[in-house]
């Protein structure tokens, strides 16, 4: 992973006092804070209902930006180890939090850190099937389908917080009573698991609600890691592919290496498995094994609603330099046939994308160690990643002898992915690398599904 730098939480600012809604939206979108949906929810507060003055959300907003941190596991590792993709949020007013506010008219509450929260203060299963068209195959698809989530090291909770995440949207039972849930070690035991680390409990459990949400008829196999390493990572990709698992998210990261291509076809290359992985939370550069030709890589957006047709509108996920979604071109693996944009002579990262920025992240119930414990909200490519191996999931089982990250491709251009078109996750020499334009760019591949059209072979 690149060289880190310090935590950079949204910018605060001063704002004068606003007599009007449209004032309130210009100015907030001005300002950049469109990403966290401060201006629509703005001016959704102030027309919708009149119950709170547009002065007063103004001045809330004003005060809301989000703060957040590394996950314990998100630290930069030493060569040959990964970390995990995920960012809390610790402080300020979320996309989710403030839409709710709206529709209530009354001002915006405001995240406490490490507070446990009681109720959720993010984007639920119905936002995300909302948001990217998939609420009718939510409902019909996905029985009999397994997403793999592989991590490191234990999550002692994992099975009880599943449920109580489940529990609250209404969702189904996932136990392993009932054959829907699964932890096991990379070496397959139910019972010599890994230490326990509350970091990574973060990401796991970010991971199993994202998949719920997105896939709630789908099985999960939590498959853990004895350690970060690379090779003890890959090993848990195996094993998840030898239990049958058809989709595997991989919601983690590092720098890349000339070992690369051996890991390629050691760990990551499994015909007729749809394997997806995170492209990154800090900025323009390439992570492996996001990298890796053989699996999916996955970029991050700004979500927030909107007034147009489909509700929903994204931009790339960037906050500063330093911090937002991965993308770049590969120093070592090769391009895939499939892949043939013109700038980048190897693989370039990413081929898709979906929500990660924490100001519009998604729900997650986390209750084993200090950090966070209750209702938090995540966001990072850590999110984005076990969300489109669910819409994999949801679209049905690949083809035996197919590479399914070339299914997007495919559909390049058309409706079946929200192509988008603005922001940029930093500076770069080749403007689509880390700039997005209309059709393929560097931070958010060919785009958001829009339904499983572009996920099917």
């Amino acid at each position: 992973m690149r060289t880190p730098t310090p935590n950079s939480p949204h910018i605060s600012g001063r704002w004068r006092q606003l007599g009007s809604a449209a004032a309130a939206t210009a100015a907030l979108l001005v300002a950049g804070f469109g990403t966290a949906a401060h201006a629509d929810a703005a001016a959704a507060t102030a027309t919708a209902t009149h119950k709170v003055s547009a002065k007063a959300i103004a001045a809330q907003v004003a005060k809301a930006h989000v703060q957040y941190e590394k996950a314990g596991c998100g630290a930069t590792p030493k060569a040959g180890f990964a970390a995990c993709n995920a960012l809390r949020v610790t402080g300020g007013t979320t996309a989710f939090m403030e839409r709710q506010a709206a529709l209530r008219g009354v001002t915006p509450k405001t995240v406490k850190p490490n507070a446990a929260s009681d109720s959720p203060t993010g984007y639920g299963p119905s936002d995300i099937q909302s948001a990217y068209g998939l609420t009718d195959a939510a409902a019909a698809n996905g029985s009999g389908e397994t997403v793999a989530i592989v991590d490191a090291y234990d999550d002692p909770n994992a099975e009880a917080d599943l449920a109580t995440y489940r529990s609250y949207y209404g969702l189904s039972d996932c136990t392993t009573d009932n054959g829907c849930f699964k932890k096991v070690s990379q070496t397959g035991s139910t019972t010599s698991l890994p230490s326990a680390d509350s970091g990574w409990a973060g990401e796991e459990s970010l991971d199993l609600d994202v998949v719920s949400a997105t896939c709630p008829n789908c099985n999960i196999l939590l498959v853990e890691a004895k350690s970060a390493s690379d090779a003890n990572l890959g090993t848990a990709v195996n094993e998840a592919v030898k239990l049958g698992a058809k989709f595997v998210s991989n919601s983690y990261g590092g720098s890349e290496s000339s070992s690369d291509t051996s890991y390629d076809t050691s760990y990551y290359k499994h015909a007729g498995v749809a394997i997806t992985a995170s492209a990154g939370d800090e900025g323009y550069g390439a992570e492996y094994p996001a990298a890796s030709r053989y699996v999916t890589a996955v970029g991050g957006t700004a979500l927030k609603t909107s007034s147009n047709s489909r509700g929903w509108t994204e931009s790339v996920w960037k906050t500063s330099s330093t911090e937002g979604t991965g993308s770049g071109c590969s120093a070592y693996d090769a391009k895939p046939t499939w892949q043939t944009d013109a700038s980048c002579s190897k693989r370039m990262i990413a081929d898709v994308s979906a929500v990660a920025d924490p100001a519009t992240g998604v729900s997650v119930y986390d209750s084993y160690g200090s950090d966070g414990t209750g209702w938090n909200t995540y966001g990072g490519t850590s999110a984005s990643s076990p969300l489109i191996a669910s819409v994999y999931a949801l679209a049905g089982t690949p083809g035996s002898s197919d590479y399914p990250a070339e299914y997007p491709y495919a559909a390049a251009g058309t409706s079946a992915l929200n192509d988008v078109t603005s922001g940029n996750n930093g500076t770069c020499s080749t403007s689509y690398f880390c700039t997005a334009k209309s059709g393929y760019d560097g931070p958010t591949g060919w785009g958001t599904p829009e339904g499983l059209t572009a996920f099917t072979g």
